[in-house]
């Protein structure tokens, strides 16, 4: 690195402090000790995070309490070591909805086990559901990832981008715990040929003969709006986002070249994680090439909201009570996972919030 180009970060950096101590569109509220996943808030304001299965956690899900990481629902289920039904094994994507039922959608893959979705009620403390992901609804390459709630229709819409040609949606009843699996191959699912380099370094994994390949990864961002009218998501490699009216997800009268007709183009994003969604109809995503928080306003435009260094992959949002937008950073391309077996992602990470430019509904 030249003097000039040290200079320059070096000055990033002193910016990027500034803006984290409030002066700017987000603020670090937690340095945490284990990589997150993905991050809900309870209507009542509990922040709760799954703990990213690349880290190999000894606690899947875990709430942020008191400053503290503490297992969730408790310490018995949270423990990511067991085969049997109940505890959870992978948990990634987690939603809460508006009683404070918090859903977390388990993608079984540490122990090779049934993928499930999972509601734990916070206010009575007890199991509220237990939905099982079975084949061919998630298939042997199933990575049932993220997800959006329905109120209106009692719904869940998860994104599975599996082994990206055959990446879906999956749609599936909470009150029968009945499940399809829509939109499979379709051109809004499926990645696009665009590679991820972070910090000039790309994003690899190492296969079992020991080779290095750029993955390109289907459908993973998913929201829906808060009248729960469109259901917005779109390939995590890819630089197109799309939606569908959730009245046409939940459908099962229309066939499948019908339903693929309902999805449209809705704007350009970049290579992205989890989004969500406030009352204006702003979309709030990580710009993850280019580690930065961004927004896709209700005229389809993006832009930045922030840019620094510590927004080292943001993962997930999700907002709180009070208007208050929670976000969390993993660098999960430092993990050994995508970086060519080479783990070099180191703690701190970070639990963010960020100033939205609208209320948004908690748990979304």
């Amino acid at each position: 690195m030249n003097r000039l180009t040290k200079f320059s970060a070096i000055l990033l950096l002193v910016a990027c402090r500034a803006m984290a101590d409030g002066n700017s569109n987000f603020e670090i509220l937690a340095n945490l000790d284990k990589g997150p996943g993905n991050v809900t808030a309870t209507p009542s304001g509990r922040i709760v995070m799954s703990l990213h299965q690349f880290y190999q956690p000894q606690y899947t899900v875990v709430e942020y309490k008191n400053q503290k990481l503490v297992p969730f629902p408790n310490q018995e289920l949270a423990a990511a070591d067991s085969r049997s039904a109940l505890k959870l094994d992978s948990v990634l994507g987690i939603r809460s909805d508006s009683n404070g039922v918090v859903w977390m959608l388990d993608n079984g893959m540490r122990s090779g086990v049934t993928p499930k979705l999972v509601g734990w009620n916070t206010q009575t403390d007890k199991l509220q559901r237990l939905i099982y992901l079975p084949g061919p609804i998630a298939p042997k390459d199933a990575f049932v990832n993220d997800f959006a709630l329905d109120a209106a229709r009692n719904h869940a819409f998860i994104s599975d981008p599996a082994g990206g040609s055959n990446a879906a949606l999956i749609v599936v009843n909470l009150s029968t715990g009945a499940a399809r699996r829509v939109l499979e191959g379709h051109t809004s699912v499926i990645p696009e040929p665009v590679d991820l380099i972070i910090d000039n370094v790309p994003v690899q994994i190492k296969t079992t003969s020991g080779n290095l390949v750029r993955p390109h990864i289907g459908v993973n961002p998913i929201t829906e709006d808060l009248n729960n009218e469109w259901v917005y998501f779109g390939p995590m490699h890819g630089h197109s986002l799309y939606r569908i009216k959730a009245a046409d997800l939940v459908n099962e009268t229309l066939t499948t070249q019908a339903l693929a007709g309902r999805v449209e183009r809705y704007s350009d994003k970049p290579i992205s994680d989890g989004i969500s969604i406030d009352h204006d109809n702003n979309i709030y995503l990580g710009d993850l090439a280019n580690n930065a928080i961004g927004v896709i306003n209700p005229n389809r435009s993006y832009r930045q909201l922030a840019q620094c260094p510590r927004l080292s992959w943001v993962d997930s949002f999700s907002f709180g009570p009070d208007g208050r937008l929670y976000a969390v950073v993993n660098r999960l391309h430092r993990s050994a996972a995508l970086n060519g077996g080479d783990a070099q992602a180191k703690p701190p990470y970070y639990l963010l919030q960020v100033k939205a430019l609208a209320a948004g509904l908690p748990g979304r």
